[in-house]
């Protein structure tokens, strides 16, 4: 195998003294290969978020190291981080009336010098981000009249923008109706398999990691209890370990991927 793009190596975390003795997060690690798109499964309150924002630099890890191409990401000015990784979180809240495409431009700045303004090339790179992502005609609109899919798809474009080797993201589908899942799952694939882009996503939702996702890490309680190839993790008894239901697992023949069905609450 060769040597990932971004790994978390015996990663520990703890917000503080509150909740001392009890680590968030307790000795991870995770290889996410370059070109892959890796879930992050778990229950709410499992570690994810907070794994998450260790890949991305946001937080520290009391223990253990997360590197990006073999370097420490410690190492790294955030500037430089900025161009490599990029954050999609759960909700985005624009504090003023700023239009779709000002919002796309935001993922730009990392690459501009202090004081400049963004040029003509960011705005092209900008609006060939709209189009990737199909949020072009919305480039005028202001950002909080879009609904929920459409500002999830432009926060997308916005990272896209920014140019960066790996996508981080927090719960893409979460509060969407199941029309705009789909358009959410069909575009990080399609971004995939023409850009290359490296992608983990952290999400509860299992068939959405089905559908997505060619490799799983399964966290419980801030440790991680399986990984792997989706295929080999995504099973019935890992999903009872998991989130403590049993489960129904199969190859769907339309949808030609493992679906999960939940049957019950385990005893």
């Amino acid at each position: 195998m060769t040597d990932p793009l971004l790994a978390a190596a015996h990663v520990s975390f703890s917000y503080g003294p509150a909740r001392a003795g009890r680590d968030v997060l307790d000795d991870v690690s995770v290889a996410v290969p370059r070109g892959a798109i890796v879930g992050l499964l778990g229950p709410n309150g499992s570690g994810k978020t907070t794994l998450l924002r260790i890949l991305a630099g946001t937080l520290a890890p009391a223990r253990g190291a997360v590197t990006l191409d073999g370097r420490p990401i410690a190492a790294m000015s955030r500037v430089e981080l900025a161009r490599r990784i990029a954050v999609v979180p759960q909700e985005t809240h624009a504090t003023f009336d700023f239009t779709a495409l000002e919002i796309v431009l935001m993922g730009r700045y990392p690459h501009l010098g202090a004081f400049q303004l963004e040029g003509a090339d960011d705005i092209r790179i900008a609006r060939d981000a709209l189009r990737a992502t199909g949020t072009d005609a919305f480039e005028a609109r202001a950002f909080a009249t879009l609904s929920g899919g459409e500002k999830q798809r432009v926060v997308i474009a916005g990272a896209l923008a920014q140019a960066s080797d790996v996508l981080l993201l927090d719960e893409p589908t979460a509060s969407l109706d199941i029309g705009y899942q789909f358009d959410i799952v069909d575009l990080l694939v399609r971004l995939n398999a023409d850009r290359g882009t490296t992608m983990v996503v952290s999400t509860h939702d299992l068939n959405l990691a089905a559908a997505l996702c060619g490799e799983l890490v399964m966290i419980r309680d801030g440790a991680v209890i399986a990984r792997g190839a989706t295929a080999d993790v995504l099973t019935p008894a890992n999903v009872r370990a998991l989130y403590g239901v049993e489960a129904e697992i199969g190859v769907h023949p339309r949808a030609r991927h493992l679906t999960v069905t939940a049957i019950a609450r385990a005893h």
